[in-house]
């Protein structure tokens, strides 16, 4: 009877999984706006009630592969070591992503991360999901800065925001330039020098920081 609950789940996942990988497949290979749900909870071997119990619009289907990250700056935040500031801990999460080549830094030039940022930006409504994910994600980040640094709402609000919307513009010049067939290890240290630049900016209140002697 302990069983049954997880192989329920197990099923549950496998299932998600297959429409997943179905709806990604035929998006790179056809265009978002060209494949419609039918044809994906076809390849999916599932029925459309199915598909849409486990992905509520046919945009879920794409950006659920970046859920995780709309309350990862928030995450970052809440699990910082004790004396540390929010945007230190912010600032290292983003140069450890740098280093580690995550897509979401925008500096990965592997090739089916490039055609699934191609895809994204060709299709409107993908877009206009991403800016209900970066919402989200200042959301969430405020709400941190709240409880784990007693800043008022107004204070956080505004610190989430600009914090989001500058890791945001990092990450989108690093996709430009890997769409644009730069490669990832090239764009590497100009891509350090820019956060390091833009994280100064934030840490100075958006004033130039002083010239290095």
């Amino acid at each position: 009877m302990d069983g049954k609950p997880g192989l329920r789940e197990r099923k549950k996942q496998r299932t998600h999984a297959a429409i997943s990988d179905a709806a990604i497949t035929l998006f790179l290979e056809h265009g978002f706006t060209q494949v419609s749900v039918a044809q994906v909870a076809e390849a999916a071997e599932v029925s459309k009630r199915t598909l849409f119990a486990y992905f509520p619009t046919k945009e879920d289907l794409v950006v659920h592969r970046l859920a995780d990250h709309e309350t990862e700056l928030a995450r970052v935040v809440r699990a910082r070591p004790p004396r540390t500031a929010p945007l230190t801990a912010v600032h290292e999460h983003f140069l450890k992503g740098l280093r580690e080549r995550d897509p979401i830094t925008g500096l990965n030039d592997h090739p089916q991360v490039l055609r699934l940022t191609r895809m994204i930006l060709d299709a409107p409504t993908l877009v206009a999901r991403m800016d209900r994910f970066k919402t989200g994600a200042e959301r969430a980040l405020s709400q941190a800065l709240q409880e784990t640094a007693d800043a008022p709402e107004l204070t956080a609000r505004l610190a989430g925001v600009q914090i989001v919307a500058v890791q945001w513009a990092l990450a989108q010049d690093n996709a430009e330039r890997m769409t644009n067939g730069e490669p990832a290890d090239e764009r590497y240290s100009g891509a350090v020098k820019d956060a390091e630049h833009a994280f100064a900016l934030l840490e100075n209140g958006l004033r130039p920081p002083a010239p290095r002697r």
